[in-house]
């Protein structure tokens, strides 16, 4: 690189390279980083997989573009393709879980797709078992083997219930979830991939925190061993965050293609990457990504099974204490703080303490994240931390609903409008102008063109948020 000339003063200088003859080209390879791709696509079985130096991010921005792409292409081709009727075209219209990434929203507003929320079939965890308690602060869930998982972060969506909002308002180009969600909640992607391909519509999933579920075999209810990753299951387009759950630097995710999709994605997957990635991209995290297929080839995968059973003995045994867990991701664990007597934000507060730092926390959940690299002493020190806490009164305070906002405009008109920054108090009765949330989890508790009622008001200050943009 032209700046340091590769003189070591951090350490990895040596390696930090552009694209000088023989490196490729990331988004038009053709040579080693072009192989390199294929050896991914071949580990993960897709039809393509094409690396990202910035994250799941760009990715999102790409699987958008895709979708545009294509009903673009559908509509050229049931009438006169002239530029007037290409003008003319309806917005895309994508049906999402409403625990999107904020990048979803903000790409959603670049590219002008029309969004149209799917909500969680729990109701967001407002008065689910009939005595005004919440799942995770209800003692008569408390040691059960399984709960579902409620709040900010988590959308369960049915196939039974997509196929009606489906049906409801109108078949749309695309349906977009994330799975697993910040909870480790996975969706039933085989079913729901069943649905759009019944009313031919693409299925996205954003799997940030999923890339290791293509090496772990699931249990069907016959005992019977199962694919896990989403695009084993049924997803069209998957995005992968490496860095979060495989040894890959920070920034280094993938963008899948499936077998079955349509031949248009195939062939501009890169462009779609290119469109909105930077032209500087990172060799370090492409060598780290490269360095990855070789480990998942000769043998990490057999290490990423045996830490998720090591992982499901040590929730047994969290369990057996009297804790309570959400989510079925395998290296997830994710405690129901109230049912333990305290906030998500104290546990977490207590673990750094003992210099264990956790993924996410919030008012309601704890989420840990354990990998391939996690040693068993390291769970141990976790095991042994948790345990030192006294447990408590449950906390009965109900998370907020993060129920169907009202639109007022379009998400691109809002985000594109003057605003101002004012009190969460002063909100009520004012449109939302950007979304801008912290990462984790990154998901907005109202999103940009909604006016912001009293519940949503509520739910911002129950996440710490005391200050909103609103449209002048």
């Amino acid at each position: 690189m032209p700046g340091h000339k590769g003189v070591s003063v951090l350490g990895p200088e040596c390696l930090d390279i552009t694209e000088i003859d023989g490196a490729d080209v990331l988004y038009g390879g053709d040579g080693i980083i072009a192989e390199s791709e294929a050896n991914a696509a071949a580990l993960f079985g897709t039809a393509r997989t094409l690396y990202s130096t910035e994250g799941s991010s760009l990715c999102i921005r790409a699987m958008l573009y895709l979708v545009k792409m294509l009903a673009i292409s559908k509509k050229a081709q049931s009438r006169s393709a002239v530029a007037a009727d290409i003008a003319a075209y309806k917005k895309p219209v994508i049906l999402a879980g409403r625990n999107a990434h904020k990048t979803f929203i903000t790409a959603a507003a670049l590219l002008d797709i029309d969004v149209k929320w799917l909500y969680s079939d729990e109701c967001c965890g407002q008065d689910v078992m009939g005595d005004g308690i919440d799942a995770c602060s209800s003692p008569k869930l408390r040691g059960e083997s399984k709960i579902e998982s409620y709040g900010l972060a988590a959308c369960r969506i049915s196939a039974e219930s997509l196929e009606e909002e489906i049906i409801s308002c109108g078949i749309p180009d695309a349906v977009y979830i994330t799975s697993p969600d910040y909870l480790g909640n996975i969706a039933d992607i085989s079913g729901l991939s069943a649905v759009c391909r019944k009313y031919g519509c693409l299925l996205l999933v954003d799997n940030a925190h999923g890339a290791y579920l293509k090496f772990i075999q699931g249990e069907d209810e016959r005992g019977q061993h199962c694919p896990r990753h989403p695009m084993d299951l049924g997803a069209d387009i998957c995005c992968d965050s490496a860095h979060k759950t495989l040894p890959v630097l920070t920034g280094g995710a993938y963008l899948h293609i499936a077998w079955s999709a349509p031949e248009m994605l195939k062939k501009n997957a890169e462009h779609a990457l290119k469109m909105f990635a930077s032209t500087s991209p990172s060799y370090l995290i492409m060598q780290s990504l490269d360095m990855a297929n070789k480990l998942l080839a000769e043998g990490m995968a057999e290490r990423i099974r045996e830490q998720a059973e090591c992982t499901e003995e040590l929730k047994k045994r969290l369990k057996e204490a009297g804790f309570t867990l959400a989510g079925d991701e395998p290296l997830k664990i994710t405690i129901c703080a109230k049912a333990y007597g305290y906030y998500g934000t104290e546990l977490a507060a207590l673990l750094e303490k003992e210099n264990i730092y956790c993924e996410f926390s919030d008012p309601d959940y704890l989420v840990l994240m354990v990998s391939a690299f996690t040693s068993e002493a390291d769970l141990k020190r976790v095991e042994d931390a948790l345990l030192t806490v006294k447990k408590r009164d449950v906390i009965t305070e109900l998370p907020p609903k993060v129920g169907p906002g009202k639109r007022s405009i379009s998400i691109k008109e809002a985000m594109l409008s003057q605003s101002e920054l004012i009190d969460v108090d002063e909100a009520e009765g004012r449109v939302l102008a950007a979304a801008d949330v912290a990462c984790p989890p990154a998901i907005p508790i109202a999103v940009s063109g909604e006016i912001i009622d009293a519940e949503a008001v509520r739910a911002f200050k129950y996440y710490g948020i005391n200050k909103v943009a609103v449209i002048i």
